[in-house]
């Protein structure tokens, strides 16, 4: 089987909710010598982008997407341990935490799992808030870590979550703390127009490319 076939595979399996397939086509796409970045952006990544389409037109529903999150979930579990291993470049200065959620009113996690993991395994100390986070959350952990490096990753798949970085921005202002973290966010929707409008710092358009501009932004 080609290499494009099998990331239709996993792409699929996504999309039909296959959990057991997925896993499968994770470790197949490993075998056939596809690193392990690729089989998520080439084939997990394009598999809920279908699914978050479909959402958000309201063809499928919650129990759906959770399904699919599962199946990715199992997919992740066999390809984690091999993305641990790809490190992409040093950091500079000391050690950053990085604060990685999804916005409130988003439950799409793949993009947000794939950067947590790949800042974490290039030396980034990881906070993550997991899915459907408040921005007051965002703000109280951010207090804790008084004096620190910190940036923010935070990950919209909707238009609508979308709308919730804006207001991080706005509440970063608010409190004082623009000037003390990096901002860094991402998502099928989000443009550099979009981060250049909001006063945001950057975004990517990969998780690989995530962590490059995530290095850069902390020097």
């Amino acid at each position: 089987m080609g290499k494009q076939e099998i990331l239709d595979k996993l792409r699929d399996t996504i999309v039909t909710q296959n959990i057991s397939g997925c896993k499968a086509a994770a470790q197949e796409a490993l075998d056939a010598g596809i690193s392990p970045v690729e089989a998520i952006d080439g084939g997990l990544s394009v598999g809920m982008k279908i699914v978050g389409d479909k959402f958000e037109a309201a063809e499928i529903y919650l129990p759906q997407i959770m399904m699919s999150a599962k199946a990715m979930n199992a997919a992740m579990e066999v390809l984690t341990p091999e993305l641990e291993k790809q490190k992409i470049g040093e950091g500079g200065g000391g050690i950053t935490t990085a604060i990685t959620f999804v916005q409130e009113g988003d439950i799409h996690d793949i993009g947000h799992r794939l950067v947590s993991t790949m800042l974490g395994a290039n030396g980034f100390k990881i906070v993550d808030l997991g899915v459907d986070v408040p921005i007051d959350s965002i703000m109280d952990e951010i207090k804790k870590l008084k004096g620190q490096k910190v940036m923010l990753a935070g990950s919209s798949l909707m238009t609508t979550s979308m709308l919730g970085q804006k207001d991080t921005i706005e509440a970063l202002k608010e409190e004082g703390l623009r000037d003390s973290v990096k901002v860094m966010f991402g998502g099928a929707p989000v443009t550099q127009k979009w981060i250049d409008e909001i006063g945001a710092d950057a975004t990517a358009g990969n998780a690989a490319e995530a962590v490059r501009v995530a290095l850069e932004l902390m020097k």
